[in-house]
């Protein structure tokens, strides 16, 4: 178990297969992808993270990233480093 600002995932354990975030977010936090392995997947809620927002399924292809949106959700935002505003 760690408990830290999820923004900047688990690096000592990466890469992962798949990474789930349980937080709304403005953007795809880039140290997450970075942990990703090619093929793995991140899902995320997407979007506002004042009212509601989509579903958001990534899948890693090299440095590529393929961008499906699932559904719209309504999630807490995340807090730490993605209320920054970093991109």
């Amino acid at each position: 178990m760690k408990y830290a600002d999820g923004y900047f995932g688990w690096e000592e354990y990466a890469p992962f297969d798949a990474i789930i975030i349980t937080a709304s977010a403005n953007h795809i936090p880039p140290p997450l992808i970075k942990q990703l392995k090619d093929g793995g997947r991140l899902i995320v809620p997407l979007g506002s993270t004042v009212y509601y927002q989509m579903l958001t399924l990534v899948t890693k292809k090299g440095r590529d990233l393929d961008v499906e949106q699932m559904a719209p959700v309504a999630f807490v935002p995340m807090t730490g480093e993605a209320r920054k505003g970093r991109k």
